[in-house]
């Protein structure tokens, strides 16, 4: 007799930025149609989920429940406390899917009461499923994702090359009034989650200007944290755009990362550093040069079949500023050439 499909399901994440939530969107489906009928609870333990903020549209339907600030994963003094208190108190779910690997952290959210609990935490030890002997971990998180549902469901999850999104109209709108059609649009992201995965902004600007000379128009993707380079890189390049400035200054807390990939469809190619925009531009279908210091391509890697990848440890050194100027245009201009195909 088929085993009853929980009701209930718990999914631990610590967080979620941009690019982890479009990492995971194909986990997230896949869990739905798995269990179309569960209610389904995100949990992210230690900080916030996108899948809760601007992302939000992106799972409607597909997960019911978000808790932010979970109070799971923040240290291992959480085991010594009871689970009298916060937002799982008194909850128990038919099933627990732990998505990380940290053992004690699995060991606080294996104390919520539960049916059935998948983690691949110190070899699946507390996993009340277990792979097949001789199976491998994947390398991508992404794939990490499927194998873990794989191993819950009974069902096979393909590792998607592309992701399909179905943006609202007004998406578009927006992005053909920011980027109208008749130049070739090349986008820049050169902000990141932090300095050492930026290459340097000298760079990208030497960069820009180069596309300049070929006729074709630099688009500069700024973040908040990189709000202070716009005059410097307007200065540097002056015909440069901003669409995502020009949207700032008329909706303060900013745009949707959706809209950013709405633009992106109208890129030709882009560069970026290893950043949620860097995946943006890869779902919006561009074809993208990303560039790789201290992080790791093979565990992050964009969601496209049109990427190429610069490291800087193929130029003496793990820090981005071992990349050149020179690799980085013949890599863009490799995409370009395959764009026109």
């Amino acid at each position: 007799m088929a085993a009853t499909p929980p009701s209930t399901i718990l999914v631990y994440v610590g967080f979620d930025r941009i690019g982890d939530g479009l990492l995971k969107l194909p986990f997230v489906r896949g869990l739905r149609q798995a269990y179309p009928k569960a209610h389904i609870t995100w949990l992210a333990g230690r900080e916030t989920s996108v899948y809760g903020g601007v992302l939000a549209e992106l799972t409607e339907g597909l997960i019911d429940e978000i808790i932010d600030y979970g109070g799971i994963g923040n240290g291992p003094g959480e085991l010594l406390r009871g689970m009298s208190s916060g937002p799982l108190a008194g909850r128990r779910f038919d099933m627990i899917l732990d998505t990380q690997r940290i053992f004690w952290t699995t060991l606080s959210l294996w104390r919520v009461p539960h049916g059935s609990f998948i983690s691949p935490a110190a070899r699946y030890l507390l996993s009340s499923k277990k792979p097949k002997p001789g199976f491998k971990s994947a390398k991508t998180m992404q794939r990490q994702l499927l194998d873990l549902l794989e191993l819950a469901s009974g069902q096979v999850f393909p590792s998607p090359d592309t992701l399909e999104l179905d943006l609202r109209p007004a998406l578009h709108e927006d992005a053909a009034r920011l980027l109208p059609g008749g130049p070739d649009y090349i986008g820049f992201a050169p902000g990141s989650g932090g300095p050492p995965k930026c290459w340097p902004l000298e760079n990208f600007i030497a960069l820009a200007n180069r596309v300049t000379e070929q006729g074709r128009v630099p688009v500069f993707f700024l973040g908040p944290l990189e709000a202070g380079w716009l005059e410097q890189i307007k200065s540097a390049v002056p015909k440069a755009l901003f669409p995502l400035q020009n949207e700032i200054a008329a909706h303060p807390l900013g745009p949707s990362p959706l809209l950013t990939i709405a633009i992106s469809k109208r890129l030709l190619a882009a560069v970026s550093n290893d950043s949620g925009t860097g995946h943006m531009f890869a779902v919006g279908g561009a074809a993208v040069v990303i560039l790789y210091g201290v992080t790791r391509p093979d565990k992050f890697q964009p969601m496209t079949d049109k990427l190429t990848m610069v490291r800087a440890q193929d130029f003496g050194g793990a820090e981005m500023h071992y990349i050149p100027v020179d690799p980085v245009e013949s890599a863009l201009n490799g995409v370009l050439n395959m764009a026109k195909i």
